[in-house]
């Protein structure tokens, strides 16, 4: 399986389980590895068969600028859940990193993968 994938896209979104986060917007930073087979677009150079990266960004966008959970592990399973719906998307890894979380840790966070390769 071809894998496309997006890196360190930072966004802002409402995340966290104590009070003083429930009120502030913080960053995530997510990394996806896209299963998707380029084949069909690669053929003959043909856009409108290829993922295209400038919509996932933006329904990601959108997912978190809705988004108001709790947890990360949450945050991962209904984005995840969505972009495979959206795109048909057929397997995907996705790494979401919560920095400053822990003053002795860069970040912390988790990381799924869901579908079928």
């Amino acid at each position: 399986m071809d894998r496309v994938f997006i890196e360190g896209l930072e966004v802002d979104t409402l995340i966290g389980a104590y009070d003083w986060e429930r009120g502030i917007r913080q960053c995530l930073r997510l990394d996806l590895t896209l299963g998707w087979d380029i084949r069909p677009a690669a053929q003959n150079d043909e856009l409108d068969k290829a993922l295209d990266y400038a919509r996932v960004v933006e329904s990601i966008d959108r997912f978190a600028a809705q988004a108001r959970f709790e947890l990360v592990e949450t945050f991962a399973e209904r984005l995840a859940a969505s972009l495979m719906s959206e795109f048909g998307i057929v397997w995907l890894r996705l790494r979401v990193t919560k920095p400053g979380v822990n003053p002795r840790a860069a970040a912390l966070g988790v990381e799924i993968e869901r579908g079928c390769r």
